[in-house]
C-alpha cells in the first residue's frame, strides 16, 4: 500500500512540474513588457520601438491600461519597484491616494458606517496613479511626457472595448446609474436592454481626452518657455493637482457628496522610497513597505528558510499545510501591524522582519490547521514597547459576515459569497518591463475600476480605496483612518536579485491573494526548479484565512481553495488536518514575470493564463 502511495505522488507531482504549457516563454534580447491587457503590453511596445527605455514603456502601458476600466482607472494608484542599473540600486514608488481632510472615523460613524464604503465617492482617496505615471517618467524615463501617453491618448479618442470591461459595466450599471457623470460616461446605450457598450464598440471618453491633452499643452508649453524635460514634466504634475483639473476634481467630488477639496489635492506627494529588503538563502527579495501587504511575502520566506520545502514535494499534503499556516502567521501580523509609515505609531518593521521572530512564530505549526492565530509581537525582537498588547489578546481570529452585519448600514455595504472570494482574487492588473541597458520596473496599479464615480468632467474614475482602512483601532490599530493617511493597500510588485545581477521582477493582480501566490511563484522557480511559465500557470492554493482588504473586512479560517486536478487522497488528508476545501480549474492567479538570463544576456518572460495577461518581446 506504501509503495502504490508513493508512485501516485510521484506521477502526480512529476506530470505537474513537466507538464506543457498553454503559453509559451516570451525571450527577448532588447526590451519585454507585459501586463494584464493586449493594448497595455502594445503600448510598451510601441513605446520601446521609439527608443524609450523600461521606465518610460512601462509609465505608457500604466496610462493605457487606466483608459481601459475594467482593472485601473486614472483615478486610482500606482505601487512600483524600479531597479536603477547605474546605481544597482531597487527604488521604490508610493503613489498611493490618501484619505481627504474631512475624512475622519466619527465622520464616517456619524454616517452609521463601521467601516467606509465599499463604492461611491465616501470611498475615494486621492488620485494617485497621475502623479505616479509623471514622478517615474520625470526621475527615471527618458521621454516626454506627450510621447509616453501617445497611446492613452488615441485610446481615449476611442477604442474597440473589450468584453471583460464591457460585460462589467452592465453588471455594475445600477451603481453607476447613482452618479451622473458616470452614467453619462459609461452607459452609452441608455434605455436598452443592454445599456453597457458591447464588445467591440469603439468606447469615447471625450473628456478625458481633453484631460491628457491638458497635461501635455502644460508640458509643451514648458519646453517652449525654457523648462527641460524633467521640470516640463512636473509643470504637468502641478496643473493637476493644483491647477484647473484639481479644481474640477474637487467641485465635482463634492457635487457627488465626497471629500477631496483642492488643499487635499495640493497636498498630496508622491513619495520615491527605499524598499524593505530580505535575504532568501543567496537570493535578495525588495517589495515595498507597510503601506501596502508586501512584508508578508518577506516574513514568510523569513519561516520558510527554516523549512525543508523541496523535500515536502510539491502541492504535496505537508507542502501546501505548511504554507497556509505561514501565510497564517504573516497575514494575522500585517491585519494588525501593517499602515502607513508616515503616521505614528511607526510600525515595527525591524522585528516584523527578523529571522529570530520568524524562528519564534514557526513554533506555533501544529500538525493540524490552527484557526486561533493571533498577531505575535514583534517588539520582542527591537528597541520599544508594544503599544497594542491589549488588542491582541481581544484579536477576533473569526470575522465572520454574521457578526459584522448588524454593525454596517446594508444599503451602503452589500456583501454576498462571491462578493467574498471575488475581494480576494479580482481586479487591478501588472506591468512588467525590462530593457537591455538593465532598467527594470514592477508595477502593480489599481483603483478607479467599474463602478468608479466620474470626477466631473475631467473623465477620471475616482479610486475605492478607502474601504481598506479600519474605524476601530481593535480592527488594526495601525490603519485607522486619520486625514492624510494612506490606507494600506493589497497591491504588492516584487523585484529579486540573485549575486547582486537582476534575478526576477514578478507581480500579480487578486487583492488579498496576491502575495500567496506571488510566494508560491517563487518557490515554483526557486525550490521546485520551473522555468519561469511553468511557475506562472502551476497550479497552487489560497487561503482565506486573513481578514479581507475589502467589503466588510471579512474573514474565513481554514478555507482552502484547490486546483481540482489535486488528488484524492490530498483532499482526504487536508480535511483531516481541519481545511474546509473548494476546487476550481484555474488557482494560479494572473501572474507576470521577467527572468533575467545573465548567462545568455536575454529575458525570458512568463505570463500567466489565468485571464487577459499578454506579453511582448524583442
Amino acid at each position: 500500500m506504501m509503495k502504490k502511495y508513493f508512485l501516485l505522488l510521484l506521477i502526480f507531482f512529476t506530470t505537474t512540474l513537466h507538464s506543457q504549457t498553454n503559453k509559451p516563454i516570451l525571450h527577448g534580447k532588447h526590451w519585454i513588457a507585459i501586463t494584464g491587457k493586449p493594448l497595455g503590453a502594445t503600448a510598451g511596445a510601441m513605446i520601446f520601438n521609439d527608443g524609450g527605455n523600461a521606465v518610460d514603456a512601462a509609465c505608457a502601458m500604466v496610462a493605457a491600461t487606466a483608459t481601459m476600466w475594467d482593472v485601473l482607472g486614472w483615478g486610482g494608484e500606482t505601487q512600483a519597484l524600479i531597479y536603477h542599473p547605474e546605481l544597482k540600486k531597487v527604488i521604490g514608488i508610493n503613489a498611493l491616494g490618501v484619505a481627504p481632510s474631512g475624512a475622519t472615523t466619527e465622520f464616517y460613524r456619524q454616517k452609521g458606517y463601521t467601516i467606509p464604503p465599499k463604492f461611491g465617492p465616501l470611498s475615494a482617496v486621492t488620485p494617485g496613479t497621475p502623479g505616479g505615471i509623471m514622478v517615474m517618467l520625470a526621475e527615471y524615463g527618458t521621454m516626454s511626457l506627450e510621447k509616453v501617453l501617445e497611446p492613452a491618448l488615441e485610446m481615449a479618442r476611442g477604442y474597440p472595448i473589450e468584453a471583460q470591461a464591457a460585460n462589467s459595466i452592465e453588471r455594475n450599471k445600477d451603481e453607476i446609474k447613482k452618479w451622473k457623470y458616470s452614467k453619462s460616461l459609461f452607459l452609452t446605450n441608455q434605455g436598452s436592454d443592454r445599456e453597457a457598450p458591447v464588445e467591440g464598440e469603439v468606447f469615447i471618453q471625450k473628456d478625458l481626452y481633453n484631460t491628457l491633452n491638458k497635461l501635455i499643452e502644460t508640458e509643451r508649453l514648458a519646453l517652449e518657455n525654457g523648462k527641460n524635460r524633467k521640470e516640463a514634466i512636473y509643470e504637468a504634475y502641478k496643473r493637476f493637482y493644483e491647477g484647473d483639473i484639481a479644481r474640477e476634481i474637487a467641485r465635482s467630488t463634492q457635487e457627488q457628496g465626497g471629500l477631496i477639496t483642492v488643499d487635499d489635492l495640493k497636498n498630496y506627494e508622491v513619495y520615491i522610497e527605499e524598499p524593505l529588503k530580505i535575504s532568501y538563502k543567496d537570493i535578495d527579495v525588495y517589495k515595498l513597505t507597510t503601506w501596502v501587504q508586501s512584508p508578508v511575502l518577506l516574513q514568510s520566506l523569513n519561516m520558510i528558510e527554516n523549512l525543508d520545502i523541496k523535500s515536502m514535494g510539491f502541492n504535496s499534503t505537508n507542502y501546501i499545510h505548511s504554507l497556509y499556516q505561514v501565510m497564517n502567521l504573516t497575514f494575522a501580523d500585517r491585519d494588525f501591524y501593517y499602515g502607513d509609515p508616515y503616521f505614528n505609531p511607526k510600525e515595527p518593521v525591524e522585528g516584523l522582519l527578523s529571522k529570530e521572530y520568524a524562528k519564534k512564530r514557526l513554533k506555533l505549526i501544529t500538525e493540524k490547521n490552527n484557526e486561533e492565530i493571533k498577531p505575535g509581537n514583534p517588539y520582542e525582537f527591537q528597541k520599544g514597547n508594544n503599544p497594542f498588547l491589549n488588542y491582541i489578546e481581544s484579536w477576533e481570529t473569526d470575522n465572520n459576515l454574521d457578526k459584522i452585519k448588524s454593525a454596517f448600514d446594508l444599503n451602503h455595504n452589500m456583501s454576498n459569497n462571491n462578493d467574498f472570494e471575488e475581494s480576494f482574487m479580482a481586479g487591478t492588473t501588472t506591468v512588467q518591463a525590462a530593457d537591455t541597458s538593465g532598467w527594470i520596473v514592477s508595477i502593480t496599479p489599481s483603483g478607479g475600476w467599474i463602478p468608479a464615480v466620474i470626477a466631473g468632467n475631467t473623465g477620471i474614475g475616482l479610486s475605492q480605496r478607502m474601504q481598506s482602512f479600519v474605524l476601530d483601532p481593535k480592527d488594526g490599530p495601525y490603519n485607522v483612518l486619520e486625514p492624510g493617511k494612506r490606507p494600506r493597500a493589497t497591491l504588492t510588485p516584487t523585484i529579486a536579485l540573485k549575486s547582486d545581477e537582476p534575478f526576477l521582477s514578478f507581480a500579480v493582480q487578486g487583492g488579498d491573494s496576491q502575495d500567496q501566490n506571488l510566494l508560491q511563484f517563487f518557490l515554483n522557480m526557486v525550490e521546485f526548479d520551473m522555468n519561469i511559465q511553468e511557475a506562472c500557470e502551476a497550479p497552487n492554493f489560497n487561503s482565506f484565512q486573513m481578514r479581507s482588504s475589502f467589503g466588510y473586512h471579512e474573514n474565513r479560517p481554514g478555507e482552502l481553495l484547490l486546483h481540482e486536478s489535486t488528488p484524492q487522497f490530498i483532499r482526504k488528508e487536508l480535511r483531516k488536518k481541519g481545511y474546509k476545501l473548494q476546487f476550481r480549474p484555474k488557482t494560479s492567479g494572473p501572474i507576470n514575470a521577467i527572468f533575467f538570463d545573465n548567462i545568455n544576456k536575454t529575458f525570458q518572460g512568463g505570463s500567466s493564463d489565468f485571464g487577459e495577461d499578454y506579453g511582448i518581446a524583442w
